[in-house]
């Protein structure tokens, strides 16, 4: 009876959560169907993948659902080099006792906190990218549900409205349901293997630091990250014992000395 009631509360809230968004969609669709104009930005299946490509800005953007284990080291870097950085997270993680205290730390330190999905749900086939696994009531409940947790944390939806999905992977139609819900969707800006820190020595496509951090630097020596959406993650399996992270001191250094500025997404996404 317990969890019967436990599953109803939450439903409602989710449900009162999409009414309230449901009231303040136009303002939000005037937003972002000015962002949608804007050719200053690359878009790719009605997400943004790159910010001005003109202006040598980066948003960092950091991923969360299981593990935290890299956000101290993280929070103490930034806080260091006097930046700030977005984290994304799922309601799998808002919702872990053990995270609250970085959770709370990363809020007060002014960094961008979004959602990341409410349980790291797959929206589409890897081999079929158009082909869904979701309906849009199990997205719509899935998202929202991801705002209700952050909600908790004092989080305001109306100043998160960027979205990066599970899996950095979606369609058309995810794009379009996000932005239904008043919500834009992004995902990091394709050329770096800087997202592939979550890989183990196991799997067939492990990346070392010293792998990752060559493909950011020569990317950078090549074309240039103006305008990147620069994903990594805020903690990875113990089974992966090169932390990324360590290195993100020695990689903000390198690119500030080029003339980089670190930014929000909301910031470089304006």
């Amino acid at each position: 009876m317990e969890t019967k009631n436990l599953n109803f509360i939450l439903i409602f809230l989710i449900l009162c959560t999409l009414i309230s968004f449901t009231s303040c969609k136009e303002k939000t669709f005037t937003t972002f169907e000015s962002t949608t104009q804007s050719q200053e930005f690359t878009w790719v299946k009605g997400g943004i993948i790159r910010g001005d490509s003109s202006e040598k800005r980066i948003a960092l953007m950091f991923s969360g659902d299981e593990f935290a284990d890299g956000g101290e080291t993280i929070l103490s870097t930034l806080k260091e080099e006097e930046i700030l950085a977005s984290f994304f997270f799922t309601g799998n993680f808002y919702r872990n006792p053990d995270f609250k205290s970085i959770i709370q730390n990363l809020k007060s330190q002014g960094n961008y906190l979004g959602a990341h999905s409410d349980k790291h749900l797959l929206y589409c086939s890897w081999e079929n990218r158009d082909s869904l696994l979701v309906t849009k009531e199990e997205f719509e409940l899935d998202l929202m549900g991801n705002y209700v947790e952050m909600e908790k944390f004092g989080i305001n939806p109306k100043k998160a409205t960027y979205y990066l999905p599970p899996y950095e992977w979606y369609n058309d139609s995810i794009s379009q349901w996000t932005k239904d819900l008043g919500f834009q969707l992004i995902n990091f800006t394709p050329g770096t293997l800087s997202h592939a820190d979550y890989t183990t020595p196991d799997l067939k496509n492990y990346r070392s630091n010293e792998v990752i951090l060559k493909s950011i630097l020569s990317y950078e020596k090549e074309k240039g990250l103006e305008g990147f959406l620069l994903l990594s993650h805020i903690g990875v399996s113990p089974i992966r014992e090169d932390k990324f992270y360590l290195e993100l001191k020695s990689l903000i250094q390198d690119l500030k000395a080029k003339g980089y500025q670190f930014v929000k997404v909301d910031e470089l996404l304006k």
